[in-house]
């Protein structure tokens, strides 16, 4: 958790014209950083983009974090990847992940009374009037009944309501940092409308980490929370209040490697269990979802994002992930036109090119697979992988693709893993890799 104390914030714009206006100001600042940085470019020619990316980064991240909502949540989503955007952006906005200003407190007790026509004070015995965490979608505030400590999930106002006209609005920041353009962007942006649609129906997400809580109760060294559905709503969560620290914090008390090892163990049959048995996944895996103590136990507090993985993809998915299907080649065609890694309309060079190239990626990404133990505090292997990726996206084929690459599904199976192997490797942890998946081949 960031040492940074946000003030809070007292309104959110919530109409189209005022999120609109908040994006066209943002857009007017970074014109003006461009400028300054290339007039001191003409006077300094050796002067790198450093700065530039930083103003940059400082003004979008400040215009998100007023609005809240879909804006700001993928600003978290793409500081998840390290190598997708430059450091200064990725940097800033991964504070949204559990450091974003929170609402003031009459804005809280509105959302209250617009649910449960009473204040808070009025259905806890106690509650914490200042926010213990706020991210993109809501904020959590400490209360207490009945003895019990407890955990209260706000969303913010007008953030369900936003969703399509925020996504629309932020596509120009995202096509400039990701380097794409509108048409690659919008099949992907589909998936994350409908998941941000999820995201924020409390009621769907009582009932889902009810669901998922339940049946991954058996493994080791996890915790959930207990829920309780009468003091919740489509807009309010109320959980059991878990003890523990975020990733960095957590990395910063020097956990014994034995610590580390059971952490990382329990996150990885956590992941393994519901991907391959509950065909149903927790989607965001930042650490501001998870709590680690020091006797090597792990907390997931936060069941929003759940992506139902369709069964025809999980099999091609998995299939093309099994290093004797990597080398028979019609199979392996055949896999990648269903994953629409290719396509119909790919000349023969073309195919030629996306077979070579996902293959090596899928080489490279299902190595931790291929042992029975492995280390991902191996920071030569994290190198690889940025290193590829940036390769690839220099590659001409992959910039001037007709469409994208890969079926929407993927998009948030992808993040689920990358955002598995980043935690395991902040952890740098060793984990014993069997999978229920290779056992059933």
């Amino acid at each position: 958790m960031s040492d940074e104390k946000p003030k809070n914030q007292n309104s959110i714009p919530t109409s189209k014209v005022e999120r609109a206006s908040k994006f066209i100001k943002t857009g007017v600042k970074i014109g003006g950083n461009y400028i300054k940085h290339y007039a001191k470019k003409m006077v300094d020619p050796s002067m790198n983009r450093n700065q530039l990316d930083k103003d940059n980064a400082e003004d979008i991240y400040e215009t998100l974090s007023q609005l809240k909502g879909s804006a700001l949540k993928v600003a978290q989503m793409m500081s998840m990847d390290k190598n997708m955007i430059p450091k200064a952006y990725s940097d800033k906005f991964s504070m949204a992940q559990y450091s974003a200003p929170p609402l003031s407190y009459p804005l809280v007790v509105k959302t209250f009374q617009q649910f449960f026509g009473k204040n808070p004070t009025e259905i806890f015995d106690e509650f914490n009037k200042d926010a213990r965490n706020a991210a993109s979608i809501g904020q959590v505030h400490e209360a207490k009944k009945d003895g019990k400590k407890l955990a209260v999930k706000i969303q913010y106002p007008g953030v369900a309501d936003s969703i399509t006209s925020d996504l629309k609005m932020v596509k120009p920041f995202a096509t400039q940092l990701l380097g794409l353009n509108e048409r690659d962007l919008a099949m992907y942006m589909s998936e994350v409308e409908k998941m941000l649609i999820d995201e924020t129906d409390y009621t769907l997400e009582l009932k889902r980490s009810l669901e998922i809580s339940q049946a991954c109760a058996h493994l080791p060294h996890t915790f959930f929370a207990t829920y309780y559905p009468k003091l919740s709503s489509k807009r309010i969560l109320t959980m059991d209040w878990l003890e523990g620290e975020h990733l960095d914090v957590f990395v910063k008390t020097n956990p014994s490697q034995e610590v580390r090892n059971q952490i990382g163990q329990a996150l990885w049959d956590f992941y393994d269990y519901q991907m391959h048995v509950l065909k149903a996944v927790h989607a965001d895996p930042h650490p501001g979802n998870f709590l680690m103590r020091n006797d090597g136990t792990l907390a997931i507090i936060d069941f929003g994002c759940v992506k139902v993985i369709p069964e025809d993809y999980y099999h091609h998915h998995f299939q093309v992930l099994n290093p004797k299907v990597l080398d028979d080649r019609p199979k392996l065609i055949d896999l990648f036109y269903k994953l629409e890694f290719i396509n119909a309309e790919d000349n023969a060079d073309e195919q030629k090119i996306f077979i070579d190239l996902f293959s090596q990626m899928i080489r490279l990404t299902v190595k931790p697979f291929l042992t029975s133990e492995f280390d991902f505090g191996n920071d030569d292997y994290f190198q690889n992988l940025y290193n590829f990726a940036e390769e690839a996206s220099k590659i001409e084929e992959i910039r001037k693709s007709k469409r994208p690459r890969g079926s929407k599904d993927s998009l948030y199976l992808n993040r689920t893993y990358f955002g598995l192997y980043s935690m395991l490797n902040q952890l740098q942890a060793k984990v014993q890799t069997t999978t229920v998946w290779k056992m059933n081949e």
